[in-house]
């Protein structure tokens, strides 16, 4: 069993189509989408439409579950949101929370209980980001009966193998390398490059592995509609992977 693991698109076209083209490259036909497929100032209903083709197995992420809310309350000036047609809205709603891939994968976007929520790392009291105790995984890991758990999110890959021998993975993200975040205090990711990111796991006779895998792919375009959208953190991220 092999497949790709990606999430946390964001709108960014360019770079799901390296992405897609490198998993292509490897061989491989099988992929997974954990969510936040099209919110940000950058190509939500081109995004959507690859995304929407593709019939990828997908959960919805937070920014899914809101744009959604948006659109059922009646509206918003949100440059992603006026991107979008009623057909775009349905295929996010139908999305489930939570999914089960071929009786041994488990899909989530955040959490498996919270799609909002940061998971396998933690934002301190500093506004530091580090990875979050063995025993809070666990958690919210309680009760899965599944070889490999998949979250996204938090746009930082990670692996964590847990106590019993599961596995939990962030495949980090397709379109965002880095952002600021408010709460609970102010903090930052930056993961440091602009590669486009996902994950490729393949069972084994000795058991999973897990390869993070970064696609190279021109951002200039992405970052330059998103610093004339006003998401100068967002350009900064897409360029560089760095926000400031």
């Amino acid at each position: 069993m092999k497949f790709a693991a990606i999430a946390d698109v964001h709108g960014n076209r360019p770079a799901l189509e390296a992405v897609l083209a490198d998993i292509a490259m490897l061989g491989i036909d099988e992929v997974v989408n954990l969510g936040d497929h099209v919110s940000g100032p950058l190509e939500a209903a081109a995004t959507a439409d690859l995304l929407i083709e593709r019939g990828f197995p997908s959960v919805r992420g937070d920014q899914d579950r809101i744009l959604v809310e948006l659109w059922q309350a009646g509206g918003s000036a949100r440059s992603d949101f006026r991107q979008l047609e009623r057909r775009h809205f349905d295929w996010l709603a139908s999305m489930p929370a939570t999914l089960t891939y071929k009786e041994r994968v488990f899909l989530c976007h955040a959490s498996p209980i919270n799609d909002a929520a940061f998971w396998l790392d933690t934002v301190t009291t500093d506004g530091g980001v580090r990875a979050s105790p063995i025993a809070a995984i666990e958690v919210e890991a309680a009760g899965i009966n599944a070889e490999i758990i998949l979250c996204g999110h938090t746009h930082i890959p990670r692996v964590v193998r847990l106590r019993d021998g599961r596995l939990v993975v962030n495949p980090g993200s397709v379109g965002l390398p880095g952002y600021d975040g408010r709460s609970p205090v102010p903090y930052v990711v930056e993961v440091g490059t602009p590669h486009a990111c996902y994950a490729i796991l393949e069972h084994t006779g000795a058991g999973w592995s897990v390869t993070i895998r970064y696609a190279p792919y021109d951002p200039t375009a992405m970052a330059a509609l998103a610093r004339s959208r006003g998401m100068p953190n967002w350009a900064n991220a897409i360029a560089t992977g760095w926000v400031s």
